[in-house]
C-alpha cells in the first residue's frame, strides 16, 4: 500500500471535495442548464480541485508540522525558536511523516538496545555482588568456627589454638587479597591506575618471575622456560610492576592449573610495531564454552578446585584491565587435555 503523505491525502480530500460541489452545482442548476454544464461542471472542478488542493495541503503540513517538530525536537534535543521553522533541519522538510517516522523507528532501536544493554549489566551486578559475598563469606564462617571452637576451651589445647590461629591468619589473608584486588580493580576502571611508562627489557622482567615462581612450580615438577634463546635486547615500552603482575597472575596459573611433570613456556614474537608474548602449558585446558568468560570477575571454571588452589578469583580480571590500560589486546586459546595459551601485545621500542 502506497504511504499517504501529506500531498497525497490533500490531492485525495481536494478530489472528494471538488466532486461534492460540482454534483452540488450540478443539481442546483438543473437539467434544463444542460447547454451550460458541458463547460462549467468541468472548469468548475478543476479551479475547485486545485484551489482545494493547495488550501489543504498547507493546512494538513502546518498541521502535522507543528506537532511533529515537537517529536523531533524531543527526540534530538532541538531548541527551537516558535516560528523558527529554517533552524529545523533540512530533513524535516519534504516527506515530514516518512522522515520522522524513520527518526522515531532509530530512536526506538537506540533505547531498545540501551535497554537491552542495562539487563545485562544488572544480571552482571547480581553476580558480582552474589559472588562478592561469597567469596567473603567463607573466610569469614571459617573464622568464626575456629574462633567458636577456641572459646569453647580449645584454645588450652595448645595443638588446636596453634593450629586455628594459623588457619584464621590464611583466611583473614586470603579476605584482605579479594578487598585488595577489587580495589586495583576499580582503579583500573576509573582510571586512577594510569600505567607509568617506561623502557624495559621484557626477557629479564619474565626472569625475575621465573625466580619468584620457582619453589611453587618445584613443588608440582613443573618446568618454566623460554620457546627459545632470547637477548635481554628485546625492549617495551610499558609499566614495568603492572606487567609484572601479568606475567604473575598468568604463570602463577599456569602452575596451579598445570599437570604433574608438566611445562609453562613463554614465547616472544617480533611484530613490527609490538611484540607478541604467549605463555603456553600442557595442563588440563578449558572447554570452549568457558573461554568467553575467563576474564570476567570471580569467574571459575572448576569452583571447588579453584577455591582450594587459592587466590581471590579476580587475577585474569585484573591481567586484562592492565593490557587494556596499554591499549593493548589479551588473548586465550585452550583445549581439555591439551593445555592453554594466553597471548597479549606489548609495544615494542
Amino acid at each position: 500500500m502506497p504511504e499517504l503523505s501529506p500531498k497525497r491525502l490533500a490531492f485525495i480530500l481536494a478530489v472528494i471535495l471538488s466532486l461534492i460541489t460540482a454534483l452540488i452545482s450540478l443539481a442546483f442548476l438543473g437539467v434544463e442548464n444542460q447547454q451550460y454544464l458541458l463547460v462549467l461542471i468541468p472548469a468548475t472542478f478543476v479551479i475547485l480541485l486545485l484551489f482545494q488542493y493547495f488550501i489543504l495541503r498547507y493546512a494538513l503540513e502546518k498541521f502535522i508540522y507543528d506537532r511533529i517538530k515537537l517529536v523531533y525536537k524531543s527526540i534530538h534535543k532541538l531548541k527551537l525558536n516558535k516560528d523558527d521553522k529554517k533552524s529545523l533541519p533540512a530533513s524535516m522538510h519534504g516527506d515530514i511523516i516518512s522522515k520522522v517516522n524513520q527518526e522515531v523507528e532509530n530512536w526506538a532501536n537506540d533505547r531498545k538496545e540501551e535497554i537491552d544493554e542495562l539487563k545485562k549489566m544488572e544480571v552482571y551486578r547480581r553476580e558480582f555482588l552474589g559472588n562478592v559475598s561469597h567469596e567473603l563469606k567463607t573466610p569469614l564462617f571459617n573464622m568464626q568456627g575456629f574462633i567458636l571452637t577456641l572459646l569453647d576451651g580449645g584454645i588450652n589445647d595448645p595443638e588446636i589454638n596453634l593450629d586455628y590461629l594459623q588457619k584464621s591468619q590464611k583466611n583473614i589473608e586470603r579476605m584482605i587479597t579479594i578487598v585488595e584486588d577489587l580495589e586495583v580493580i576499580s582503579r583500573l576502571e576509573t582510571g586512577e591506575a594510569t600505567p607509568l611508562m617506561s623502557n624495559f627489557p621484557i626477557i629479564s622482567l619474565v626472569k625475575e618471575v621465573f625466580e619468584f615462581l620457582e619453589p611453587k612450580a618445584t613443588e608440582k615438577q613443573i618446568k618454566l622456560l623460554f620457546a627459545a634463546d632470547y637477548h635481554d635486547t628485546m625492549m617495551v615500552r610499558a609499566d614495568k610492576e603492572k606487567i609484572r603482575t601479568v606475567f604473575a597472575n598468568l604463570i602463577d596459573n599456569s602452575i596451579k592449573y598445570g599437570v604433574e611433570g608438566g611445562r609453562t613456556k613463554i614465547s616472544v614474537y617480533d611484530m613490527d610495531e609490538n611484540y607478541l608474548v604467549e605463555i603456553s602449558d600442557n595442563g588440563v585446558g578449558i572447554d570452549e564454552k568457558h573461554i568467553s568468560r575467563l576474564f570476567e570477575r570471580f569467574y571459575r571454571v572448576d569452583k571447588h578446585r579453584s577455591r582450594a588452589q587459592g587466590g581471590s578469583g579476580l587475577g585474569l580480571a585484573i591481567v586484562k584491565h592492565i593490557i587494556e590500560a596499554h591499549n593493548q589486546t589479551i588473548n586465550v586459546r585452550s583445549a581439555p587435555g591439551v593445555g592453554s595459551t594466553f597471548s597479549f601485545t606489548l609495544q615494542k621500542v
